[in-house]
């Protein structure tokens, strides 16, 4: 399960056999957030937040939200990397938050 990036205690990660649709899984403490992106015709058409385990607390949340619309392409970008052309990711921590 490789991290992909690391956001103020926000830990974002792929699963290593996974599936479509694209998404993430976003770590927080003992919750977990899976977030789904929708791509049509080369755009993200649609992004959604599902409890895995746990909730975020709501200033968690916001920045993760925060985080995905900043972030969205380069997790479809990596997602492509990662399971179609078999290339290893590296986590990036972002140590700048994010407005």
């Amino acid at each position: 399960m490789p991290t992909i990036y690391e956001y103020f205690g926000i830990i974002i990660r792929f699963h290593s056999d996974d599936h479509e649709p694209i998404h993430i899984h976003a770590l927080y403490d003992d919750n977990i957030v899976k977030v789904s992106l929708y791509v049509k015709n080369g755009a993200i058409s649609k992004i959604t937040y599902s409890n895995l385990r746990g909730k975020f607390a709501p200033n968690k949340l916001n920045d993760l939200k925060i985080f995905i619309d900043k972030y969205k392409y380069q997790i479809v970008l990596k997602w492509t990397e990662f399971y179609e052309w078999n290339k290893k990711v590296k986590k990036v921590l972002i140590t700048k938050k994010i407005k």
